[in-house]
């Protein structure tokens, strides 16, 4: 499997997602660094794969494929490599050259010097990388920092659905802060922006349970 450049500098993400990215889509040529959600990540990739780009997954064998697929990934324009053990980082760069975003979960601790080789493949090939942790040099940074799930009762029901806040900084954290509230997913595994009457009731609840 082989590409070329892409045509575009951009790249669409989910909808729910747009405030909090510069430009409102991810950017050829360029890492985002995804903190504390799977889900997140997965909806970040969810806009390209869905308009055609071959996507690939290198070192998360936990990657729910079913799932991804749910949130709109196309799993037949989906490459995973879950067990690339040390290689992790040549792994990805070699992936780099034939799929448009590739996803990473670093293994440990990424040198600069090794982030800055990958940012120039990047740029070269015009390809996207969104890391599941803390990543040298990433654009922006999406972090959950909050979640409470629903359709829990008293000691009984599943979690069916979990609203989120979501806060996005520029490069090394100097950008403009940006924050939304997402469910991730609601109750019809959907993705989305939460509506103030929903936030409000998600409040009084909580007060109700504090009370």
């Amino acid at each position: 499997m082989q590409r070329t450049r892409l045509d575009t500098l951009s790249l669409a993400t989910h909808s729910a997602l747009t405030g909090l990215l510069p430009g409102g889509a991810l950017q050829a040529g360029v890492a985002y660094s995804v903190i504390g959600s799977t889900t997140l990540l997965t909806a970040l990739l969810a806009g390209p794969s869905a308009d055609g780009a071959w996507c690939g997954i290198v070192g998360m064998p936990e990657f729910g494929a079913e799932a991804a697929g749910r949130l709109g990934v196309d799993l037949e324009r989906l490459v995973m490599i879950p067990y690339p053990g040390e290689h992790w980082l040549s792994v990805t760069a070699a992936l780099a050259d034939a799929v448009t975003v590739v996803v990473a979960k670093p293994t440990g601790r990424v040198r600069e010097a090794d982030a800055t080789r990958l940012a120039a493949r990047l740029r070269q090939r015009g390809a996207i990388l969104i890391a599941l942790g803390g990543w040298p040099g990433a654009a922006t940074r999406l972090t959950m920092t909050e979640s409470r799930w629903s359709g829990l009762g008293r000691g009984h029901g599943y979690p069916q659905a979990r609203i989120a806040t979501v806060t996005s900084s520029g490069r090394d954290g100097t950008g403009a802060m940006r924050s939304a509230q997402l469910w991730l997913p609601d109750d019809h595994e959907e993705i989305r922006v939460a509506t103030a009457g929903e936030l409000s009731g998600e409040r009084h609840h909580l007060l109700g349970a504090v009370g």
